[in-house]
């Protein structure tokens, strides 16, 4: 049984206004969010400090999981993470951001979570270290 789709986005060639504009991005992921039928539970925006490259990050949580972007100003990327599950489709949340934000080129892979075909999935036994104290 499928258990969400996930949708990840990786955008080139975004202008440095929109890489830089963290409360813009959060404002509109949360609304497209929600006019896709999500329901949002929190929100959070994060502008990089002094000591990384210019970008942010911004989180929408939602009762269906989540939808998170990040961006890179210097290089005009901008990564977004749509993760839903029930039946808000992540594609819609994505046409909805598109519509008020100028996303540069965008290349989409999208997954299920939990589902039947997992033959491409990389597995680590459950003693195996991830690199975490």
């Amino acid at each position: 049984m499928n258990r969400g789709s996930h949708l990840i986005a990786d955008c080139r060639s975004v202008s440095r206004d929109v890489c830089l504009d963290d409360r813009r991005m959060l404002n509109t992921v949360a609304a497209a969010c929600e006019k896709a039928g999500a329901t949002v539970i929190s929100q959070v925006r994060y502008r990089f400090g002094h000591d990384s490259p210019p970008g942010y990050t911004v989180a929408v949580v939602l009762d269906e999981s989540h939808c998170t972007a990040h961006t890179y100003a210097d290089e005009g990327m901008l990564a977004l993470d749509i993760f839903t599950c029930g039946d808000t489709p992540p594609m819609r949340i994505l046409e909805l951001i598109r519509e008020q934000v100028d996303l540069g080129d965008v290349r989409i892979r999208t997954l299920s979570r939990f589902g039947p075909d997992d033959s491409e999935v990389q597995r680590m036994s459950p003693k195996a270290s991830v690199g975490v104290v």
